[in-house]
């Protein structure tokens, strides 16, 4: 299994994806367990927690980050160097809720690449069922620090 800190910066506790459950060409998939002690729930709908959606959408660009960086790797480049970073978000839509103790999977794919900019498609889905689609952008910029 590959381990995400293999691969991208971030570092608990804005880690969120636990394991890389399928990688190739066409798409990544990842997985996330959000659990029901992450500081974030005490103050996000206190009594009755809801996983805010901007972590479902970081877990989708940390999931793209993945998928880039192995893809140039599989190409003979190297993103050593090289950060992520997210440069556009379009099109967000939530269609579900996530809970403390929910498992979800990240699927991400490729669109177009235009120069050093990567667009792509993200999908969180809950037991099948979708509950985030986003489209977004990421860029591969110079380490500064």
């Amino acid at each position: 299994m590959l381990d995400p800190k293999s691969v991208i910066p971030h570092r608990p506790p804005f880690l969120f994806i636990d394991e890389v459950v399928e990688l190739d060409a066409e798409h990544a998939v990842c997985a996330r367990t959000f659990r029901a002690d992450e500081s974030f729930y005490e103050g996000h709908y206190p009594g009755s927690p809801i996983t805010p959606g901007v972590l479902l959408c970081e877990s989708v660009f940390q999931a793209g980050a993945i998928f880039l960086t192995k893809r140039l790797e599989s190409q003979g480049q190297t993103a050593e160097g090289k950060t992520p970073v997210l440069c556009r978000i379009e099109e967000a839509k939530f269609k579900g809720m996530v809970f403390p103790g929910d498992r979800v999977t990240i699927e991400v794919r490729p669109v177009e690449t235009l120069q050093q900019f990567h667009f792509m498609t993200g999908t969180v889905r809950k037991d099948g069922k979708a509950v985030l689609t986003i489209r977004y952008a990421l860029a591969l910029v110079d380490k500064t620090h």
